[in-house]
């Protein structure tokens, strides 16, 4: 299943974004056939609690200046981890600790029929 362009378009915004803010080991992982709710997740980790939140601030606004129409983000007061689901990708920006204790990769990427990481 191909995916549609709208969300590879909103992919390539939010990769650059991160790239543009300095994440770190930022993983994409395709869930095509694997989501009903989303094509891709992004998991990316900030220095900081203060980066993490403003990777997760310039992301949000390089998708409303993409055009994107509901971008709905959780855990910004926080900034331990923070959620960002703009509808075909779902971005987690962790700081270091938080990534590794929940792990996300490992959970998407292993199984019977284990999404594959890009």
């Amino acid at each position: 299943m191909q995916a549609q362009p709208d969300a590879d378009k909103t992919l390539r915004t939010i990769l650059s974004r991160l790239e543009d803010m300095k994440a770190e080991e930022t993983v994409t992982i395709d869930l095509h056939g694997k989501s009903a709710y989303s094509d891709y997740m992004v998991i990316t980790t900030g220095r900081s609690n203060r980066h993490v939140g403003s990777i997760a601030e310039n992301v949000a606004k390089g998708l409303k200046e993409a055009g994107a129409k509901k971008v709905h983000i959780e855990g910004l007061p926080n900034c331990d981890w923070v959620l960002i689901d703009s509808g075909d990708v779902i971005v987690h920006v962790f700081r270091p600790e938080v990534r590794e204790f929940y792990n996300l990769e490992r959970l998407w990427t292993q199984g019977p029929n284990p999404a594959k990481t890009l």
